[in-house]
């Protein structure tokens, strides 16, 4: 006899669909809603907020598949960003996460653990970017987002991560 628990997906699976079925609708959306509100979205850093969510909301897997597809997805759906740029900001993606998880083993404080794995991360992908210019593999400013904007997103999104983390911990 089939077991009832196979015929029926679990809760945590359906939140995880739902949340990458949003994920990639978000960042297929992108560009009409820049055009729409007349405001450069990419400035918030729409992946890395993705991928935020993903690490709090979702499991490891889904956060390191969350951070491979989205890049890749946006290439192929906008041809934005080029394809160079689009792996480079996989591989930044992917530290990050990596780099979180690694980090929350042996730091408590999750605002910091955000901070460190978002700003190691940024050092990578800028290092990266420098010598790919260099090598006229890519052609744009070193840095499209100002880096102010970018350390107001980093607190935001480190907010956001312990204050989620705190509440899940006292729910828990």
């Amino acid at each position: 006899m089939e077991n009832v628990n196979s015929i029926f997906i679990d809760k945590g699976r359906i939140k995880t669909y739902i949340f990458d079925l949003l994920a990639i609708t978000a960042i297929y959306l992108i560009p009409s809603f820049s055009h729409l509100l007349s405001f450069p979205v990419y400035l918030i850093e729409p992946m890395r907020l993705v991928i935020i969510l993903a690490v709090i909301h979702t499991s490891r897997t889904n956060a390191y598949l969350i951070a491979i597809t989205l890049p890749v997805f946006s290439f192929l759906v906008s041809a934005h960003p080029s394809l160079i740029k689009s792996g480079l900001i996989t591989a930044e993606l992917l530290l990050n996460v990596f780099l979180f998880y690694q980090l929350s083993k042996n730091f408590s404080n999750k605002f910091l653990v955000a901070v460190f794995s978002i700003l190691l991360s940024k050092v990578y992908y800028y290092i990266i970017k420098i010598l790919l210019l260099n090598f006229a593999l890519l052609d744009e400013d070193l840095f499209a987002t100002p880096v102010y904007i970018q350390i107001v997103m980093t607190i935001i999104f480190s907010g956001y991560v312990y204050f989620a983390l705190r509440n899940k911990e006292e729910s828990a």
